[in-house]
């Protein structure tokens, strides 16, 4: 199994199969409550990331460990059916900048390429402004409730970064 790699991501099709716990701690130290709206959105089903393109997605690693963690909504601020809503995406800290936000990132906006043209999200911190632009996001401040945008070029599934 030495050619196994040690982190990969699979969607989450049901939530209360992951223990969060860890992630959820850590985020709460950090001053971030959205993934316990994560959880309570999806236990109390206002939000399963179960319509057409969407989907929950962990960063996992041999082990089964939970490592990360991202969703995709159709943007429900947007007119058409065709954006997405990057959302509740967190790493843990001490595995940040080792390409694991990437690869997250990639698998969702690879698999959300198939329903959606566009990709938006909020985020009010320096460290994910910088890690969203690195990748391609560019600011956008027309709408409220969205700090970035990431549009697929024609023929593009995915992000190719």
């Amino acid at each position: 199994m030495k050619n196994e790699p040690e982190f990969f991501v699979r969607q989450i099709d049901d939530l209360k199969t992951v223990d969060l716990t860890a992630l959820v701690n850590e985020s709460r130290a950090e001053g971030f409550r959205f993934l316990e709206r994560l959880q309570d959105d999806y236990f109390r089903g206002l939000n399963r990331f179960e319509e057409p393109g969407e989907g929950l997605y962990g960063i996992f690693s041999r082990d089964g460990e939970l490592h990360g963690i991202g969703g995709l909504n159709r943007d429900p601020f947007s007119r058409d059916h065709k954006t997405g809503r990057i959302r509740r995406f967190y790493i843990r800290k001490v595995l940040r900048d080792k390409g694991l936000g990437s690869l997250l990132l990639n698998s969702i906006i690879s698999d959300g390429g198939k329903q959606f043209t566009a990709f938006v999200l909020y985020t009010d911190t320096k460290e994910a402004a910088a890690f969203y632009e690195r990748r391609g996001f560019h600011r956008e401040d027309r709408q409220k409730k969205i700090s970035h945008r990431y549009e697929l070029q024609p023929g593009e599934g995915g992000m190719g970064r």
